[in-house]
């Protein structure tokens, strides 16, 4: 729309477009407002969009995910996450242990994962495996002692759904739905969450493109629920040296591509506690709006990823590190832009 468009000139274009059938999406910025169509263009062969009062022009976008682009949103999203906002100025953490194990194991992660100065407490409840003989998880009773730990210390939830059926019970506990890699394609479950409204982290496909990734982005948007953050977790490549591959090269394509905020698991990347830090830091320099770290009061004992857990002081050292990159990156930036 012209930068000088009317409130009435604005309604007018998405009345217009309602009439035809077609889905409605308004993004204000401080310089430009876009509306967004969603649908089948067809249905305006006998309108002129364009020479609509208010109307700076037309521009198709040529992406399959159109909620997701950076066209739609060119300033960038926020999530809202029980009052804390993802892809704000403020560095988003995420800490705890890869599964839920016991209520003391859940409080003693949570209390180190706070004095890091984390906002969020992860866990995992389920725990869809590999073979079917490893850990499964506490399921339902995880997420409680979840919720339990982080009313106890003020931390917000995000945890792991696995099924359309669970997410009933899950929206008691969690502040926020994980869709992990081995689900970032299941679209039943996708369309599921974005009809829940619950703001959800979507891990990228351990063998899925960036396209396909903001694809499954785009499913869950689709639905009305425009509350999701993109999380880089590593790739299946060739190499070995590592659990997966780091795409460090996803947090500059995304930011550019698209609209959604993105933060880093190095511990999934690197399967290894030894380079998780490097990991890390590289991913703050690179834009990353957070991270998520597997972090256990004891990772010699822990029944899942035990290799790539932190301790309870490496992971508060590491969020010092962090900040610092961060504060560093923030004040470059500011300079560069005066």
């Amino acid at each position: 729309m012209k930068k000088n468009a009317t409130e009435q000139e604005i309604n007018n274009v998405q009345q217009v477009l309602k009439d035809h059938g077609l889905g409605v999406h308004l993004s204000k910025g401080t310089d430009t407002t876009i509306i967004g169509i969603i649908g089948d263009k067809s249905k305006l062969c006998d309108t002129c969009i364009e020479s609509m009062d208010g109307v700076q022009s037309c521009v198709p976008i040529m992406h399959s995910y159109k909620l997701a682009s950076r066209d739609m949103c060119p300033e960038g999203r926020k999530v809202n996450v029980k009052g804390f906002e993802i892809g704000g100025e403020e560095f988003t953490m995420m800490g705890g242990p890869c599964a839920v194990e016991s209520e003391d194991q859940i409080m003693e992660a949570a209390y180190a994962v706070k004095e890091a100065g984390a906002q969020f407490l992860r866990g995992g409840a389920y725990k869809p495996r590999t073979s079917p003989y490893s850990f499964q998880g506490l399921e339902d009773e995880g997420f409680k002692l979840l919720r339990k730990a982080a009313d106890a210390t003020g931390l917000r939830v995000v945890s792991e759904v696995i099924s359309e059926n669970q997410l009933d019970i899950a929206a008691k506990y969690c502040d926020m739905f994980q869709i992990g890699a081995r689900n970032m394609q299941n679209f039943r479950l996708l369309k599921a969450v974005g009809k829940s409204g619950v703001p959800v982290l979507l891990k990228r496909g351990i063998a899925s493109s960036i396209e396909e990734w903001l694809d499954a982005a785009e499913y869950v948007m689709s639905e009305g629920n425009y509350n999701i953050v993109l999380c880089e977790r590593g790739i299946r490549t060739f190499e070995t040296a590592t659990r997966n591959t780091l795409d460090i090269s996803a947090v500059a394509v995304v930011k550019e591509r698209s609209s959604l905020p993105i933060i880093v698991d190095p511990s999934h990347a690197a399967g290894k506690r030894a380079y998780i830090e490097s990991l890390s830091l590289a991913s703050v320099a690179a834009g990353a709006d957070g991270l998520i770290i597997e972090v256990h009061p004891n990772p010699k004992v822990a029944v899942s990823d035990s290799a790539q857990q932190l301790t309870p002081s490496s992971y508060i050292d590491l969020a010092k590190k962090v900040r610092a990159i961060h504060s560093t990156m923030m004040s470059f930036n500011s300079d560069l832009q005066k």
